[in-house]
Formats: C-alpha cells, sequence, structure tokens
C-alpha cells in the first residue's frame, strides 16, 4: 500500500546573517587616530604654550603691554592688514625678492659645489677665496651692496643671493667628498667611466645633504631679505616692520613679525616636500 503522506516541503534557506564584528576589529583604527592626535599634540604644544606665556605675560604686568601687547590683540591688526590687501602685497614682494636671489643661489652654488668636490684642482684653486668670503656675514656687506647696485631692486636680490650662496655651496662640497668610498671602489670595479659614477654614484648620494644646505639657504633668503627691505625699501615685510616701528603702531609691527614666521615656515615645508620626491629612492631601497 503506498503511503499518502506528504513529504514535508522544503524551505528556502535563509540568507547567511553576517558575523557579528570581532570585538578587535576597530583597534588598528583607533590606535592609528590616536597615534595621530599624539604627533599633533607633540608639534603644537610648544607653540601653544609659547602663545600661551605672551598672552598672559602683559596682562600679569610682567612685561609692558605698550611695547609688548597680548596676542590677541596683535591676531586683529594681522586679519586688518590683510583684508586692507597691505600684508598680501608686502608678502608677495619680499617672496619675489627671496625666490630670486635663492633661485639663483641654487643655479650657482650647485654646479660649482659638486665641481669643487669632485675634481681636486678646482678646490685647490678656489679654496682660498672661499674661505675668505664664507667668514664674511652678508649683513656686514650690505652697504657694499647698496653702494654699487643702489637702492633698487638689484641690490636687495643680490644679498639674498650672497648670503644663499654659503650654505648650499658648503654643504654640497661636503656632500661629495663624503661619498661613501666603497660605493665609488664598487662602480670602477665594475668598469664604470669617471662621468657614469659621477653620474650613478656621487649624485645621488649627495643630494640629501645638498638639500640640507637648500633648507639652510631658504631660511636665510627670507632672514636677509626683511634685513635689506628695513634699508631704502619703499614695500614689502621688512619695510612694513620698520614702519610700523617708527609710527609706534607696535600691533602692525607685531603683524608683520608673525607674518614673517609663517612665511618662513611655509617656505621650509614646501622645500621638505620636494626633498621627499627626490630622495624617495631611499625609502625604496629599503624596502
Amino acid at each position: 500500500m503506498v503511503s499518502t503522506a506528504k513529504a514535508p516541503a522544503l524551505t528556502e534557506p535563509s540568507a547567511a546573517a553576517s558575523p557579528p564584528p570581532r570585538p578587535g576589529a576597530r583597534r588598528p583604527a583607533v590606535r592609528r587616530a590616536a597615534t595621530v592626535a599624539a604627533t599633533i599634540v607633540r608639534r603644537t604644544v610648544a607653540l601653544v604654550a609659547f602663545f600661551a606665556v605672551w598672552e598672559a605675560a602683559p596682562r600679569a604686568g610682567l612685561v609692558d603691554p605698550i611695547f609688548l601687547p597680548p596676542v590677541s590683540e596683535v591676531v586683529p591688526a594681522l586679519w586688518d592688514l590683510a583684508a586692507g590687501g597691505q600684508l598680501w602685497s608686502d608678502a608677495e614682494t619680499s617672496l619675489a625678492r627671496s625666490l630670486s636671489g635663492f633661485g639663483l643661489a641654487i643655479v650657482l652654488a650647485v654646479p660649482l659645489g659638486l665641481l669643487i668636490g669632485w675634481y681636486r684642482p678646482v678646490a685647490e684653486l678656489l679654496n682660498p677665496l672661499l674661505e675668505l668670503f664664507r667668514n664674511t656675514a652678508a649683513i656686514a656687506l650690505l652697504p657694499v651692496f647698496i653702494l654699487i647696485l643702489g637702492i633698487g631692486e638689484t641690490s636687495k636680490v643680490a644679498i639674498v643671493l650672497y648670503a644663499c650662496t654659503w650654505p648650499i655651496l658648503l654643504n654640497t662640497i661636503s656632500a661629495v667628498r663624503n661619498v661613501d668610498p666603497t660605493l665609488v671602489k664598487s662602480a670602477r670595479s665594475l668598469g664604470l667611466p669617471a662621468p657614469r659614477i659621477f653620474q650613478k654614484v656621487i649624485l645621488p648620494a649627495a643630494v640629501p645633504t645638498v638639500f640640507t644646505g637648500i633648507r639652510l639657504a631658504g631660511a636665510t633668503a627670507v632672514l636677509v631679505m626683511i634685513v635689506a627691505e628695513m634699508v631704502g625699501a619703499k614695500e614689502g615685510l621688512g619695510f612694513l616692520i620698520n614702519s610700523s616701528q617708527q609710527n609706534f603702531a607696535i600691533n602692525d609691527m607685531y603683524a608683520g613679525i608673525i607674518a614673517i614666521s609663517a612665511l618662513g615656515l611655509l617656505f621650509n615645508h614646501l622645500l621638505v616636500v620636494i626633498e621627499r620626491r627626490f630622495t624617495r629612492w631611499r625609502t625604496d631601497i629599503g624596502h
């Protein structure tokens, strides 16, 4: 006898439920966020403390607020100068002068430094002259530049060129002379000619030290330009600071100083980014 009982209906399998997130799944992201926050705190705590002392010292009577106003009074002056356009105009003028002298210094000092560092006869010929001028401060020669080139743009660019040449030149010479001799001997054992050794060994190994000199020259370019603009200039951040001091606009004077610091910080950051771009091979070798 055939059974008439029906087979139980097959039900469709239900969608698999997604597994609950593991307790430790978010820990790497939390750790990264904590690391970033700790880095920001480490890099800003000294700056925050500095501005806090600046704000508190005049208000507590530790210094005369007429000559050192609180930073809360300087920031509005900085904003007014920026809103009126004077700050941007002066910053643009100073930056153009600094970059002109700085760029010329790179074009002249890097090839000359490579030449002096690589060829001993050239070094023996030029070393006495280098020793004479490297110990002469650029600011001390500012009156000479003004007498010879006038008080126009040429003298300002020339003094920046002179000041920036030495850190770039000396670091480039040191970079070439301090290349690992083992690398040079290995290249020679492979039969590479001197021009190829210079291109494939000396230049890549010298790049980090050369950029150290370029970064030092970048800071020098801004500082020397500000001093040059305080003498015989009608615009620029140096002129802004000097004229504000003479007119007893103390808040504007400190606003100009803060603008110079920000400009130098930005300049240095751009040079660091460029340096990382040109020395990326160093991390590639490590991998």
